[in-house]
Protein backbone atom coordinates (compact mmCIF):
# COMPACT_ATOMS: atom_id res chain seq x y z
CA UNK A 1 0.00 0.00 0.00
CA UNK A 2 1.40 3.38 -0.96
CA UNK A 3 2.34 5.70 1.83
CA UNK A 4 -0.14 8.55 2.09
CA UNK A 5 1.59 11.89 2.32
CA UNK A 6 0.46 14.39 4.91
CA UNK A 7 -0.07 17.64 3.08
CA UNK A 8 -0.86 20.95 4.75
CA UNK A 9 -2.14 23.90 2.77
CA UNK A 10 -1.75 27.51 3.74
CA UNK A 11 -3.35 30.71 2.53
CA UNK A 12 -1.06 33.28 3.99
CA UNK A 13 -0.95 37.04 4.24
CA UNK A 14 0.61 39.13 6.97
CA UNK A 15 -2.44 40.93 8.24
CA UNK A 16 -1.27 44.26 9.63
CA UNK A 17 -1.06 46.71 6.79
CA UNK A 18 -3.65 49.18 5.53
CA UNK A 19 -4.73 51.09 2.47
CA UNK A 20 -6.71 54.13 1.27
CA UNK A 21 -5.50 57.71 1.87
CA UNK A 22 -5.64 58.76 5.51
CA UNK A 23 -7.64 61.90 4.76
CA UNK A 24 -10.16 59.89 2.73
CA UNK A 25 -12.67 59.28 5.54
CA UNK A 26 -15.10 61.98 4.41
CA UNK A 27 -15.35 60.29 1.02
CA UNK A 28 -15.24 56.64 2.04
CA UNK A 29 -16.52 56.53 5.64
CA UNK A 30 -13.93 53.83 6.33
CA UNK A 31 -13.70 54.13 10.11
CA UNK A 32 -10.23 52.59 10.31
CA UNK A 33 -8.89 55.80 8.81
CA UNK A 34 -10.14 57.81 11.79
CA UNK A 35 -7.91 55.80 14.12
CA UNK A 36 -4.81 56.64 12.09
CA UNK A 37 -5.84 60.32 11.90
CA UNK A 38 -6.44 60.38 15.66
CA UNK A 39 -2.96 59.00 16.26
CA UNK A 40 -1.44 61.67 14.06
CA UNK A 41 -3.58 64.48 15.50
CA UNK A 42 -2.69 63.50 19.07
CA UNK A 43 0.81 64.87 18.53
CA UNK A 44 2.43 61.62 19.55
CA UNK A 45 5.20 60.38 17.29
CA UNK A 46 3.57 57.96 14.86
CA UNK A 47 6.31 55.77 13.45
CA UNK A 48 4.23 52.98 11.97
CA UNK A 49 4.14 54.46 8.49
CA UNK A 50 6.73 55.79 6.09
CA UNK A 51 6.78 59.28 4.58
CA UNK A 52 5.20 57.99 1.38
CA UNK A 53 2.04 56.94 3.24
CA UNK A 54 0.90 60.47 4.08
CA UNK A 55 -0.34 61.51 0.64
CA UNK A 56 -3.69 63.22 0.38
CA UNK A 57 -6.56 61.68 -1.52
CA UNK A 58 -6.11 64.53 -4.02
CA UNK A 59 -2.48 63.56 -4.64
CA UNK A 60 -3.45 60.23 -6.16
CA UNK A 61 -3.83 60.42 -9.91
CA UNK A 62 -3.67 58.14 -12.92
CA UNK A 63 -0.28 58.25 -14.62
CA UNK A 64 -1.16 57.13 -18.14
CA UNK A 65 -4.37 58.98 -18.99
CA UNK A 66 -2.58 60.86 -21.76
CA UNK A 67 -1.94 57.61 -23.63
CA UNK A 68 -5.29 55.98 -22.89
CA UNK A 69 -5.79 55.30 -26.60
CA UNK A 70 -2.62 53.21 -26.81
CA UNK A 71 -3.36 49.49 -26.73
CA UNK A 72 -1.93 47.35 -23.97
CA UNK A 73 -0.25 45.07 -26.53
CA UNK A 74 1.65 48.04 -27.93
CA UNK A 75 2.90 48.95 -24.45
CA UNK A 76 4.14 45.44 -23.61
CA UNK A 77 7.07 45.59 -26.00
CA UNK A 78 10.49 44.78 -24.58
CA UNK A 79 13.01 47.59 -24.40
CA UNK A 80 16.33 45.85 -25.17
CA UNK A 81 18.62 47.95 -22.95
CA UNK A 82 16.15 48.09 -20.07
CA UNK A 83 15.59 44.33 -20.35
CA UNK A 84 19.34 43.66 -20.10
CA UNK A 85 19.57 45.67 -16.89
CA UNK A 86 16.59 43.90 -15.31
CA UNK A 87 17.92 40.49 -16.44
CA UNK A 88 21.22 41.11 -14.60
CA UNK A 89 19.49 41.45 -11.23
CA UNK A 90 16.78 38.78 -11.68
CA UNK A 91 17.49 35.58 -9.71
CA UNK A 92 17.43 32.26 -11.49
CA UNK A 93 15.00 29.46 -10.71
CA UNK A 94 11.33 29.91 -9.98
CA UNK A 95 11.11 33.67 -10.50
CA UNK A 96 8.85 35.44 -12.98
CA UNK A 97 8.43 39.18 -13.30
CA UNK A 98 7.37 42.10 -15.43
CA UNK A 99 8.62 45.66 -14.95
CA UNK A 100 7.36 48.80 -16.67
CA UNK A 101 8.93 52.24 -16.27
CA UNK A 102 6.08 54.71 -16.79
CA UNK A 103 7.97 57.86 -15.76
CA UNK A 104 7.58 59.28 -19.26
CA UNK A 105 4.28 58.09 -20.77
CA UNK A 106 5.66 58.84 -24.21
CA UNK A 107 8.75 56.70 -23.62
CA UNK A 108 7.53 53.56 -21.83
CA UNK A 109 10.21 50.99 -21.00
CA UNK A 110 9.20 47.36 -20.45
CA UNK A 111 11.17 44.31 -19.36
CA UNK A 112 10.10 40.82 -18.40
CA UNK A 113 11.34 37.40 -17.35
CA UNK A 114 9.10 34.34 -17.82
CA UNK A 115 6.14 36.72 -17.97
CA UNK A 116 3.70 34.06 -19.23
CA UNK A 117 4.40 31.48 -16.51
CA UNK A 118 1.30 30.88 -14.38
CA UNK A 119 1.29 30.84 -10.58
CA UNK A 120 -1.41 30.41 -7.96
CA UNK A 121 -1.94 34.12 -7.26
CA UNK A 122 -3.14 33.79 -3.66
CA UNK A 123 -4.55 37.02 -2.31
CA UNK A 124 -3.41 39.05 -5.31
CA UNK A 125 -6.56 37.53 -6.84
CA UNK A 126 -8.66 39.73 -4.55
CA UNK A 127 -8.05 42.54 -7.02
CA UNK A 128 -10.33 40.58 -9.39
CA UNK A 129 -13.12 40.78 -6.79
CA UNK A 130 -12.49 44.51 -6.36
CA UNK A 131 -12.74 44.88 -10.12
CA UNK A 132 -15.96 42.85 -10.30
CA UNK A 133 -17.64 45.07 -7.70
CA UNK A 134 -16.83 48.26 -9.61
CA UNK A 135 -17.85 46.62 -12.88
CA UNK A 136 -21.26 45.68 -11.50
CA UNK A 137 -21.82 49.10 -9.92
CA UNK A 138 -21.23 50.70 -13.31
CA UNK A 139 -24.23 48.79 -14.61
CA UNK A 140 -26.45 49.81 -11.69
CA UNK A 141 -25.51 53.50 -11.99
CA UNK A 142 -24.13 53.86 -15.53
CA UNK A 143 -24.17 57.66 -15.57
CA UNK A 144 -23.65 58.57 -11.91
CA UNK A 145 -20.32 57.66 -10.33
CA UNK A 146 -21.09 59.51 -7.10
CA UNK A 147 -24.16 57.31 -6.70
CA UNK A 148 -21.78 54.33 -6.82
CA UNK A 149 -19.70 55.90 -4.04
CA UNK A 150 -22.91 56.54 -2.11
CA UNK A 151 -23.80 52.86 -2.44
CA UNK A 152 -20.39 51.85 -1.09
CA UNK A 153 -20.72 54.26 1.83
CA UNK A 154 -24.32 53.63 2.80
CA UNK A 155 -25.21 50.01 2.08
CA UNK A 156 -24.40 47.81 5.06
CA UNK A 157 -24.25 44.04 4.78
CA UNK A 158 -23.62 41.28 7.28
CA UNK A 159 -21.00 38.59 7.16
CA UNK A 160 -23.23 35.60 7.85
CA UNK A 161 -21.41 32.35 7.10
CA UNK A 162 -19.60 33.88 4.13
CA UNK A 163 -17.01 35.78 6.16
CA UNK A 164 -16.06 32.98 8.53
CA UNK A 165 -13.05 30.71 8.51
CA UNK A 166 -10.13 33.12 8.21
CA UNK A 167 -7.71 33.50 11.13
CA UNK A 168 -6.60 36.95 9.98
CA UNK A 169 -8.05 39.83 11.94
CA UNK A 170 -9.80 43.03 10.92
CA UNK A 171 -9.49 46.45 12.62
CA UNK A 172 -12.61 47.71 14.41
CA UNK A 173 -12.60 51.33 15.54
CA UNK A 174 -14.61 52.73 18.46
CA UNK A 175 -15.29 56.38 17.62
CA UNK A 176 -16.46 57.29 21.13
CA UNK A 177 -13.46 55.82 22.93
CA UNK A 178 -11.07 56.45 20.04
CA UNK A 179 -9.70 52.94 20.40
CA UNK A 180 -9.19 50.17 17.90
CA UNK A 181 -9.22 46.43 18.40
CA UNK A 182 -8.37 43.66 15.99
CA UNK A 183 -10.25 40.37 15.84
CA UNK A 184 -11.52 37.76 13.43
CA UNK A 185 -14.74 38.26 11.50
CA UNK A 186 -17.84 36.88 13.20
CA UNK A 187 -21.18 36.06 11.56
CA UNK A 188 -22.97 39.08 13.05
CA UNK A 189 -20.42 41.61 11.79
CA UNK A 190 -22.01 44.31 9.68
CA UNK A 191 -20.03 46.89 7.70
CA UNK A 192 -20.54 49.16 4.74
CA UNK A 193 -19.49 47.85 1.34
CA UNK A 194 -16.58 50.31 1.42
CA UNK A 195 -15.37 48.92 4.75
CA UNK A 196 -15.69 45.32 3.56
CA UNK A 197 -13.61 46.26 0.50
CA UNK A 198 -11.05 47.87 2.77
CA UNK A 199 -10.92 44.76 4.98
CA UNK A 200 -10.49 42.66 1.84
CA UNK A 201 -7.64 44.72 0.39
CA UNK A 202 -5.92 46.35 3.36
CA UNK A 203 -5.55 43.42 5.76
CA UNK A 204 -6.28 40.90 3.03
CA UNK A 205 -9.03 39.28 5.06
CA UNK A 206 -10.29 36.21 3.20
CA UNK A 207 -13.72 36.40 4.79
CA UNK A 208 -14.18 39.98 3.64
CA UNK A 209 -13.19 38.88 0.13
CA UNK A 210 -15.87 36.21 0.17
CA UNK A 211 -18.47 38.70 1.42
CA UNK A 212 -17.64 41.10 -1.41
CA UNK A 213 -17.57 38.29 -3.98
CA UNK A 214 -21.08 37.46 -2.78
CA UNK A 215 -22.13 41.09 -3.16
CA UNK A 216 -20.74 41.26 -6.71
CA UNK A 217 -22.89 38.26 -7.58
CA UNK A 218 -25.95 39.88 -6.02
CA UNK A 219 -25.29 43.14 -7.86
CA UNK A 220 -25.16 41.21 -11.12
CA UNK A 221 -28.25 39.14 -10.37
CA UNK A 222 -30.51 41.94 -9.09
CA UNK A 223 -29.15 44.88 -11.08
CA UNK A 224 -30.88 48.16 -10.27
CA UNK A 225 -32.85 46.47 -7.47
CA UNK A 226 -29.63 45.66 -5.59
CA UNK A 227 -29.40 48.89 -3.53
CA UNK A 228 -32.74 47.99 -1.87
CA UNK A 229 -32.02 44.28 -1.56
CA UNK A 230 -32.62 42.94 1.95
CA UNK A 231 -30.56 40.32 3.72
CA UNK A 232 -33.52 37.95 3.66
CA UNK A 233 -33.94 38.33 -0.10
CA UNK A 234 -30.23 37.76 -0.64
CA UNK A 235 -30.26 34.60 1.45
CA UNK A 236 -33.33 33.30 -0.37
CA UNK A 237 -31.60 33.85 -3.72
CA UNK A 238 -28.70 31.59 -2.75
CA UNK A 239 -30.93 29.00 -1.10
CA UNK A 240 -33.33 28.78 -4.05
CA UNK A 241 -30.78 28.74 -6.89
CA UNK A 242 -29.11 25.56 -8.07
CA UNK A 243 -25.54 25.24 -6.74
CA UNK A 244 -24.06 24.32 -10.13
CA UNK A 245 -25.74 27.31 -11.72
CA UNK A 246 -24.37 29.59 -9.00
CA UNK A 247 -20.88 28.19 -9.52
CA UNK A 248 -20.92 29.01 -13.23
CA UNK A 249 -22.45 32.41 -12.51
CA UNK A 250 -19.84 33.27 -9.88
CA UNK A 251 -17.07 32.40 -12.29
CA UNK A 252 -18.51 34.67 -14.97
CA UNK A 253 -19.11 37.59 -12.60
CA UNK A 254 -15.50 37.79 -11.49
CA UNK A 255 -13.70 36.73 -14.68
CA UNK A 256 -15.72 38.23 -17.55
CA UNK A 257 -14.72 41.82 -16.64
CA UNK A 258 -11.07 40.79 -16.97
CA UNK A 259 -11.74 39.33 -20.40
CA UNK A 260 -13.39 42.61 -21.40
CA UNK A 261 -10.03 44.40 -21.05
CA UNK A 262 -7.99 41.80 -22.93
CA UNK A 263 -6.80 39.67 -20.02
CA UNK A 264 -7.11 36.06 -21.13
CA UNK A 265 -8.01 33.01 -19.08
CA UNK A 266 -4.35 31.95 -19.17
CA UNK A 267 -3.23 35.45 -18.14
CA UNK A 268 -5.28 35.62 -14.96
CA UNK A 269 -8.38 33.94 -13.63
CA UNK A 270 -10.05 33.39 -10.27
CA UNK A 271 -11.48 29.96 -9.59
CA UNK A 272 -13.56 30.51 -6.48
CA UNK A 273 -14.13 32.06 -3.08
CA UNK A 274 -11.38 32.73 -0.56
CA UNK A 275 -13.01 30.82 2.30
CA UNK A 276 -14.62 27.39 2.47
CA UNK A 277 -17.95 28.37 4.06
CA UNK A 278 -19.51 29.70 0.79
CA UNK A 279 -19.13 26.15 -0.57
CA UNK A 280 -22.58 25.47 0.83
CA UNK A 281 -23.94 27.54 -2.06
CA UNK A 282 -21.15 28.04 -4.63
CA UNK A 283 -18.45 25.65 -5.81
CA UNK A 284 -15.04 26.28 -7.37
CA UNK A 285 -14.43 26.17 -11.08
CA UNK A 286 -11.32 26.13 -13.23
CA UNK A 287 -8.74 26.91 -10.56
CA UNK A 288 -6.93 30.20 -10.01
CA UNK A 289 -3.88 31.28 -11.97
CA UNK A 290 -1.97 34.50 -12.52
CA UNK A 291 0.95 35.55 -14.65
CA UNK A 292 3.12 38.66 -14.39
CA UNK A 293 1.97 39.66 -17.86
CA UNK A 294 -1.71 39.29 -17.00
CA UNK A 295 -1.39 41.35 -13.83
CA UNK A 296 0.68 43.96 -15.66
CA UNK A 297 -2.08 44.25 -18.26
CA UNK A 298 -4.46 45.12 -15.44
CA UNK A 299 -2.28 47.66 -13.61
CA UNK A 300 -1.26 49.48 -16.78
CA UNK A 301 -4.86 49.82 -17.93
CA UNK A 302 -5.79 50.99 -14.43
CA UNK A 303 -3.27 53.82 -14.90
CA UNK A 304 -4.82 54.56 -18.29
CA UNK A 305 -8.27 54.84 -16.72
CA UNK A 306 -9.57 51.98 -18.85
CA UNK A 307 -10.59 49.55 -16.10
CA UNK A 308 -14.39 49.96 -16.00
CA UNK A 309 -14.00 53.72 -16.52
CA UNK A 310 -11.66 56.51 -15.47
CA UNK A 311 -13.41 57.31 -12.16
CA UNK A 312 -13.53 53.62 -11.18
CA UNK A 313 -9.87 53.15 -12.07
CA UNK A 314 -8.92 56.04 -9.80
CA UNK A 315 -11.05 54.81 -6.90
CA UNK A 316 -9.61 51.30 -7.14
CA UNK A 317 -6.12 52.78 -7.17
CA UNK A 318 -6.94 54.66 -3.96
CA UNK A 319 -7.99 51.38 -2.37
CA UNK A 320 -4.58 49.93 -3.25
CA UNK A 321 -2.62 52.82 -1.70
CA UNK A 322 -0.71 51.71 1.42
CA UNK A 323 -1.21 53.87 4.53
CA UNK A 324 0.17 51.49 7.13
CA UNK A 325 3.10 49.17 7.74
CA UNK A 326 4.68 47.84 4.56
CA UNK A 327 5.63 44.20 4.03
CA UNK A 328 7.56 41.98 1.64
CA UNK A 329 8.42 43.75 -1.61
CA UNK A 330 7.03 47.07 -0.36
CA UNK A 331 9.26 46.99 2.73
CA UNK A 332 12.40 48.07 0.85
CA UNK A 333 13.84 51.20 2.46
CA UNK A 334 14.37 52.65 -1.00
CA UNK A 335 10.59 53.01 -1.25
CA UNK A 336 10.08 54.82 2.09
CA UNK A 337 9.41 58.23 0.55
CA UNK A 338 7.42 56.84 -2.38
CA UNK A 339 3.69 56.37 -2.68
CA UNK A 340 3.11 52.68 -3.21
CA UNK A 341 0.00 50.88 -4.43
CA UNK A 342 0.41 47.27 -3.45
CA UNK A 343 -1.08 43.80 -3.11
CA UNK A 344 0.73 40.73 -1.93
CA UNK A 345 -0.35 37.11 -1.75
CA UNK A 346 0.91 33.73 -0.61
CA UNK A 347 -0.18 30.15 -1.04
CA UNK A 348 1.95 27.28 0.21
CA UNK A 349 1.76 23.57 0.96
CA UNK A 350 3.78 21.29 3.23
CA UNK A 351 4.43 17.62 2.61
CA UNK A 352 5.89 16.29 5.84
CA UNK A 353 6.99 13.04 4.22
CA UNK A 354 9.64 15.00 2.31
CA UNK A 355 13.07 15.54 3.91
CA UNK A 356 13.17 19.20 2.90
CA UNK A 357 12.26 21.92 5.45
CA UNK A 358 8.75 23.32 5.54
CA UNK A 359 6.91 25.94 7.56
CA UNK A 360 4.80 29.07 7.35
CA UNK A 361 5.41 30.83 4.03
CA UNK A 362 8.02 28.16 3.28
CA UNK A 363 6.20 25.22 1.69
CA UNK A 364 8.19 22.31 0.35
CA UNK A 365 5.46 21.11 -2.03
CA UNK A 366 4.74 24.53 -3.48
CA UNK A 367 5.44 27.96 -2.06
CA UNK A 368 3.91 30.81 -4.03
CA UNK A 369 4.65 34.38 -3.05
CA UNK A 370 3.46 37.20 -5.26
CA UNK A 371 3.73 40.99 -5.19
CA UNK A 372 2.23 43.59 -7.49
CA UNK A 373 3.14 47.22 -6.95
CA UNK A 374 3.04 50.66 -8.50
CA UNK A 375 5.75 53.01 -7.17
CA UNK A 376 5.60 56.80 -7.39
CA UNK A 377 8.71 58.64 -6.19
CA UNK A 378 8.65 62.34 -5.20
CA UNK A 379 11.04 63.10 -8.08
CA UNK A 380 8.52 61.79 -10.62
CA UNK A 381 10.07 58.38 -11.23
CA UNK A 382 7.12 55.99 -11.56
CA UNK A 383 7.02 52.30 -12.38
CA UNK A 384 5.04 49.07 -12.04
CA UNK A 385 6.33 45.63 -11.00
CA UNK A 386 4.55 42.26 -11.01
CA UNK A 387 6.66 39.61 -9.28
CA UNK A 388 5.67 35.96 -8.77
CA UNK A 389 7.85 33.25 -7.21
CA UNK A 390 7.71 29.62 -6.16
CA UNK A 391 10.91 29.08 -4.16
CA UNK A 392 10.50 25.92 -2.08
CA UNK A 393 11.30 25.66 1.64
CA UNK A 394 12.12 29.34 2.00
CA UNK A 395 10.19 32.41 3.09
CA UNK A 396 10.82 34.66 0.09
CA UNK A 397 9.73 37.90 1.76
CA UNK A 398 13.32 39.03 2.25
CA UNK A 399 14.26 38.09 -1.30
CA UNK A 400 11.32 40.12 -2.62
CA UNK A 401 12.45 43.11 -0.55
CA UNK A 402 16.05 42.93 -1.80
CA UNK A 403 14.91 42.55 -5.39
CA UNK A 404 12.67 45.60 -4.89
CA UNK A 405 15.74 47.64 -3.98
CA UNK A 406 17.64 46.36 -6.99
CA UNK A 407 14.81 47.12 -9.41
CA UNK A 408 14.31 50.55 -7.89
CA UNK A 409 17.98 51.31 -8.40
CA UNK A 410 17.81 50.32 -12.07
CA UNK A 411 14.74 52.49 -12.71
CA UNK A 412 15.65 55.57 -10.67
CA UNK A 413 19.41 55.94 -11.04
CA UNK A 414 19.56 56.60 -14.75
Amino acid sequence: MKKIAFIALGFAIVASFGFYPIDGYERSRIERLLYIQDQIDSGAKYTRIEAGAYASIDDIKLNLKDISNTSIDDLLNEDPEFSKKIARITPGGAYSLAVMDITDPNNIRYASHREDVGYQPGSVGKIAVLNAVFHEMSKIYPDDFEARIGLLCNKRVSSGIWGLGDHHTIPIYNKEKKTQLKRQVIASDEFTLFEWLDHMVSVSNNGAASVMYREAMLMSAFGKEYPRLTEEEATKYFEDTNRDSLTVYANRVVNDPLRDIGITEDDWRLGGFFTDTPGKYVGRMGGSIGTPKGLMKYLVQLEQGKVVDEASSLEMKRLLYITDRRIRYAQSNRLDSARVYFKSGSFYSCDKTKPTPCGDYAGNRFNYMNSVITVEHPNGKNYIVCLMTNVLSKNSAGAHMYLASAIDKVVTEE
